[in-house]
């Protein structure tokens, strides 16, 4: 096995354990590969949110192996995590690695190599059972990414009624704070923009001890590193406190952005779902965070369908969403996973309402980012470069009218609005 190619599905923290994973790999003398019929070796790192993920994978798994018959494929993450033997009897697939032996994926591998091929072997154990964070070095968290997604927390201890997540996942963990500045300190001798992301990152250092806040880790990165630009991943609303968004208002390194997920926008359906808030708690940290910082990319994360959501229940969700100062909205429609309290709820919504609720959504979610957008032209931006445009601190794709390098930090120009982002003014000709 001298080649491998990794594809990663789902959140960031999923994206940070593939390039964690890619680097373990590389040290062992395996080499990467972006061309499926070159590989050796592929590896899933699945997400399991709803069935449409699942869906993905399979049909992944099934191009891959007709692509090329001779890689061995090894599926790991959420997906792996919940449902291995669905997994292992997929045609190609050698290994299932559950979450709980992501971390050993190398060993795994080494063990097996010398070995007569077989299909399926099953490495998954119980996830409850993780109770500290499994911290990648910090040359294996970047890849080949500009803006490195660096996963300091993992698990979660809610329990919403709709979310497999914990069951795959286990209960919250977080890197501690020294190994974090650590890695964060190397990652800024490389890279411009970094982003804390986690599965839920706003409970970051409630295992720890002393029991340390979010806002307290940002604080010393600022002062201790020299990030050019921190980046804050989804963080839950009653974890944005007002410390962490006077902080994030108040430093020029840290980016103007806000994802605090929704969900719903009705207190009935807020119940049913297990969420540990209600609107008016919502409206006020969003609010909060408008007014430290009027010109912030604020978004969230909604939910349509879920089991018993009437016509007046949405109706109350879109008003509220309507009303609140979002610039863009991830809109999911709701999906029934096994295992969940919700899946066992009476009144499904019928999937042609479902979609038709999401289109609303996405429908209003575009109106609002492209007033957003417009409020930028004839304006400068703080951006970071990509190696296919480049991004602004609050989360808007520029065309860039003058090429520059990746992972660059500078100021730009809005000429005008584009289908989806922003376009740099391009530098006047002189003549004569």
């Amino acid at each position: 096995m001298g080649r491998f190619l990794i594809h990663n599905f789902g959140c960031r923290a999923s994206q940070a354990d593939g390039a964690s994973l890619a680097g373990s790999l590389a040290r062992t003398g395996l080499r990467p590969t972006s061309d499926i019929h070159h590989a050796d070796l592929v590896i899933l790192n699945t997400c399991t949110v709803t069935s449409a993920a699942d869906q993905e994978v399979r049909q992944v798994v099934r191009r891959v192996h007709r692509q090329n018959p001779d890689a061995r494929i090894l599926v790991t993450g959420c997906y792996a995590q919940r449902s291995p033997a669905e997994l292992a009897a997929l045609p190609g697939v050698r290994w299932v690695v559950g979450n709980t032996h992501k971390a050993r994926i190398p060993e795994i591998l080494g063990e097996e190599a010398a070995k007569i091929p077989f299909h399926g072997q099953i490495h998954v154990g119980d996830i409850f059972g993780l109770h500290e964070f499994v911290a990648a070095p910090v040359e294996e968290t970047a890849g080949d990414r500009t803006r490195p997604n660096l996963k300091i927390q993992d698990g979660c201890n809610n329990r919403c009624s709709f979310c497999i997540i914990p069951s795959v996942r286990g209960m919250s963990r977080s890197m501690p704070m020294d190994r974090v500045i650590d890695e964060v300190g190397a990652l800024a001798l490389r890279y411009r923009e970094i982003v804390l992301s986690g599965i839920n990152l706003g409970r970051w250092g409630r295992d720890l001890e002393g029991r340390p806040r979010l806002v307290v880790l940002v604080d010393r990165l600022l002062k201790e590193t020299e990030v050019g630009r921190l980046r804050l991943s989804s963080v839950e609303p009653l974890d944005l406190s007002d410390e962490l968004l006077g902080i994030i208002a108040e430093s020029r390194r840290i980016a103007r952005f806000v994802h605090a997920p929704l969900q719903s926008g009705s207190d009935a359906v807020l119940r049913r779902m297990r969420r540990r808030y209600r609107a008016r708690h919502y409206a006020d940290r969003i609010r909060k965070a408008r007014r430290l910082m009027p010109e912030a990319a604020i978004g969230a994360d909604v939910m349509v369908g879920f089991p018993g959501e009437t016509d007046a229940e949405f109706e109350e969700s879109r008003r509220f969403i309507e009303i609140m100062p979002y610039t863009y909205l991830h809109v999911f429609t709701y999906s029934e996973r096994p295992g969940t309290p919700a899946a066992a709820l009476a009144e499904p919504v019928p999937m042609p309402v479902r979609k038709q609720r999401n289109q609303v959504l996405r429908e209003l979610a575009a109106r609002k980012n492209l007033e957003f957008r417009e409020r930028f032209v004839g304006r400068r931006l703080p951006v970071v470069t990509l190696a296919d445009g480049a991004l602004s601190d609050n989360y808007i794709r520029v065309e860039l009218a003058v090429p520059r390098p990746a992972n660059r930090l500078v100021d730009v120009e809005v000429e005008a609005i584009t289908a989806a982002g922003l376009r740099e003014r391009s530098p006047m000709t002189v003549i004569g």
